[in-house]
């Protein structure tokens, strides 16, 4: 009838809008309800691929196969890998860190070799704050036969990201991080490797031709679409992708650089405060991670909350990454473009606040501490 017509034109019409804001062609794209699930469905549709027949054979993982991640990932660009290397006996590799919280790219041609099926990393870290060297990482991929799944939760809310550009082949990012609704995300591929890419969930929607005992499936991006879509969702994230687009991706970015230098330089003013991650603005995103010597970054997060400062404090589903910088957690401050210059100054007063209400010496001198242009 009419309606669902509309419906499904406005659904279709959304799907066009987001390839258009990542650079893909639209039967690339793929809805998911987040990041999280589009990575899970490469990772399932890999496991699987022994059932696609010989197209999908560049899928197929076995013993003696390596799966490649990076000891920066966020756990569901992490566990997705574990699993599918537990149920297929594949073994998982992953890239470290440098001291400064960038990818130790020394040993990049000896993880990633001859055996290496996947690689599996992250475009811009959610604790870290690091952009990473994505094509020179996805060109030794490449040059050894593997494919490569980004990350981009983080980046593409927050910088123009190019898919062909990228020279990857897959990559996820969620609505929520974006200003469009929760409950929507993205997974996309080139089209030559969703063709031959086994489903993920099946029933409804995903397929072509059914019969009692067997079915074939509809080509994409439908056939990762089982179900009833999420129409709604997906036209939000539309209109998400159509505000930022006519703000402009590279205003956004200079806008949230400019205040993450401001708050790099001004945290490390105070004595006391560790930044974890890169130090400077080079190469790096609005994440911005730090400690407060002696004050557990859950008191530090209380504290600021009572100030009327929201931070994320914790592990940030990326457990090796605190272990590697040897801190039980830590207190993670964020901007975006409703973020200005005076907020990063709030966090400076309420980071002086908590030192001084946890009583530590130092914070009574260090009040007066102004970075200009906050």
């Amino acid at each position: 009838h009419q309606l669902a017509e509309e419906a499904t034109d406005l659904y279709e019409a959304a799907r066009r809008t987001v390839a258009t804001f990542i650079g893909a062609a639209e039967n690339e794209v793929v809805f998911t309800k987040n990041s999280t699930e589009g990575i899970n469905l490469l990772a399932y549709a890999m496991s699987n691929a022994a059932t696609g027949g010989p197209d999908a054979a560049r899928f197929v993982v076995g013993p003696g196969d390596e799966i490649v991640v990076t000891e920066m990932e966020h756990h569901a660009n992490l566990i997705p890998w574990q699993q599918l290397c537990i149920r297929t006996g594949a073994t998982l590799r992953w890239l470290t860190l440098t001291d400064e919280g960038r990818l130790d790219l020394e040993s990049l041609d000896d993880v990633i070799n001859e055996r290496t099926k996947l690689v599996a990393l992250v475009h811009q870290s959610n604790i870290l704050g690091t952009v990473n060297p994505i094509r020179e990482i996805a060109v030794r991929a490449h040059e050894v036969g593997a494919l490569v799944m980004l990350d981009a939760a983080q980046s593409v809310p927050h910088t123009a990201v190019d898919v062909v550009a990228l020279d990857v082949d897959f990559l996820v990012f969620s609505g929520h991080k974006m200003l469009g609704p929760t409950g929507i995300g993205v997974f996309w591929g080139r089209y030559e490797l969703l063709e031959v890419l086994p489903p993920f969930l099946t029933g409804g929607s995903m397929i072509e031709v059914v019969h009692i005992d067997r079915a074939t499936f509809a080509p994409p991006p439908q056939r990762f679409e089982a179900g009833v879509p999420m129409a709604a969702q997906a036209i939000g994230l539309a209109a998400a992708c159509d505000y930022l687009t006519e703000l402009g991706m590279d205003r956004v970015a200079d806008h949230e650089h400019a205040l993450t230098e401001l708050a790099l330089v001004g945290l490390q003013q105070i004595p006391g405060v560790r930044i974890v991650g890169p130090p400077d603005s080079v190469e790096r995103g609005g994440a911005v991670s730090f400690t407060v010597e002696g004050i557990h970054p859950h008191d530090v997060g209380q504290v600021l909350d009572d100030l009327g400062i929201a931070v994320r404090v914790g592990h940030h589903c990326a457990w090796p990454v605190v272990r590697r910088f040897g801190v039980p957690a830590t207190t993670r401050a964020t901007f975006y473009i409703y973020n200005g210059a005076e907020d990063v100054q709030a966090l400076f007063d309420g980071v002086r606040e908590v030192q001084r209400f946890f009583g530590v010496p130092e914070a009574t001198e260090s009040a007066g501490i102004t970075v200009a242009g906050a």
